[in-house]
């Protein structure tokens, strides 16, 4: 055996131990492919129920969303009517209801004044001096 047969002997079993080594990293490449899409596979079949589920959900929610809107029209245009209303009860009720009250109230003053002839007279002070109050109702006449 020469040096040169040593050396193709060499180099041969340098491929040979080459191959075997890239014949198992293709095998655990082609095993790790095939768990890959397996998962893949598992993973599609359970993500398009819970799509359709999520997509059902968004559309209920929608619906949802539009019937709050509607109602939520509703009850501004329940107020805006309601405050018509208040408005109207006040300009139609609130001035006579003033005048009755006052005429109630002028009609007790008046007769409880007319009870009460002894009552002594008030006194009332304008601009730093005392003035009786028999003079504060009288004007004088132009």
């Amino acid at each position: 055996m020469t040096g040169g047969e040593v050396a193709g002997i060499l180099v041969a079993v340098f491929w040979a131990i080459l191959v075997s080594f890239l014949a198992v990293a293709l095998v655990r490449l082609a095993q790790t492919l095939k768990a890959t899409t397996k998962l893949v596979a598992d993973v599609t079949e359970q993500a398009v129920p819970l799509l359709a589920d999520a997509s059902a959900t968004v559309r209920s929610a929608q619906t949802q969303l539009d019937r709050v809107d509607a109602i939520a029209t509703d009850v501004q245009e329940v107020t805006s009517n309601a405050s018509a209303l208040s408005t109207t009860v006040a300009s139609t009720f609130g001035g006579p209801l003033v005048k009755v009250a006052a005429f109630g109230y002028g009609v007790r003053r008046a007769v409880t004044r007319k009870d009460m002839p002894d009552r002594p007279s008030r006194r009332r002070v304008i601009v730093g001096r005392a003035v009786p109050s028999a003079r504060r109702g009288k004007r004088k006449k132009d």
